[in-house]
């Protein structure tokens, strides 16, 4: 099999537009070559086993022009923000400019023109892209309640671990307070309806969705990741969702712990220790989440119960 000829340095490695490459003396055939993808009109890029939302912006970007940047579901992406598995890494980008700036409108893009001074810019990973309290006014237009408040607990979320090159948390509630305060039109009676939902503290989207479901079924909100002591003041354990004044918690349980055997033994040693020390905690699984919500509800409730709460 012939070798296949060798792109021009400044080509390689990275995304590049067909024009780009014909003037650099590219030749046509070169172009429909395997190793190189077209996830763009006019754009080509070398073949990678990753497709993700970072990848498809980098992509895009040498057909973008000044002006022009990542919004809504795409920002939410580089911002890592949960979303419904409705939606999924390689859904249309969403690409705006400000008016009279025309947005792309091409295959796999979603282009959004905006009024000029909607939105504040940033740069994540090197791409144009709205900064986290515009992102998350935008996606009032684009998900259900519930998820709204789990993005924004996620963008507010000052993380026990954090990433020295990741800074946290992204913005704050008064951040969002302040950009929903300015926005006029579609998604503001949803975003209004969420900001006061949204707690600095919640660590996943289960552990939102679970709190979300407790107080709608008419129980006290439970406060977010609450580290419990022994009676001399020892550390116990950190549980999701909990109730001080009933010692009662509620934790998600993910199916992490069962991919390693020396976690699992530490989780259930976990357990026995809050058991011990008369914390009743009801344990979660996604199904009773997802699937039996009203099941979920009446175990929460019963402990409640059992622990003297009369709602």
């Amino acid at each position: 099999m012939p070798q296949r000829e060798p792109l021009p340095s400044a080509l390689s490695g990275h995304p590049f537009t067909v024009s780009t490459a014909r003037a650099a003396g590219v030749a046509r055939g070169r172009l429909r070559a395997a190793d190189l993808a077209r996830p763009f009109y006019g754009v080509r890029t070398p073949v990678s086993a990753e497709d993700s939302a970072l990848q498809r912006c980098r992509a895009f970007m040498p057909r973008m022009q000044p002006g022009q940047f990542f919004s809504h579901l795409s920002a939410a992406r580089l911002w890592g923000a949960p979303l419904p598995d409705r939606f999924g890494a390689a859904e249309a980008l969403h690409v705006s400019s400000f008016a009279p700036q025309r947005p792309p409108r091409t295959r796999g893009v979603v282009g959004h023109e905006l009024r000029p001074g909607s939105a504040t810019l940033t740069m994540r990973y090197g791409v144009p892209v709205t900064d986290p309290a515009t992102t998350w006014v935008q996606l009032s237009t684009l998900l259900p309640p519930h998820e709204l408040v789990a993005v924004g607990d996620h963008l507010v979320l000052d993380p026990v671990v954090l990433d020295p090159l990741d800074p946290r948390p992204f913005t704050s509630v008064a951040a969002l307070t302040e950009q929903l305060a300015g926005h006029i039109g579609r998604g503001k009676r949803a975003a209004t309806g969420a900001l006061p939902r949204v707690r600095a503290g919640a660590e996943s989207r289960p552990e939102t969705l679970l709190r979300l479901l407790l107080v709608d079924a008419g129980l006290p909100e439970p406060r977010v990741n609450v580290t419990l002591h022994t009676a001399d003041g020892r550390f116990l354990a950190r549980v999701d969702l909990v109730y001080p004044a009933w010692h009662v918690g509620v934790e998600y349980d993910g199916d992490h712990h069962r991919e390693n055997a020396r976690q699992y033994e530490a989780d259930m040693y976990r357990r026995e220790r809050v058991a011990l020390a008369r914390w009743d905690v009801v344990y979660v699984r996604s199904r009773g989440l997802f699937v039996t919500p009203a099941d979920t509800v009446e175990r929460v409730r019963a402990a409640l119960n059992r622990a003297g709460w009369r709602g």
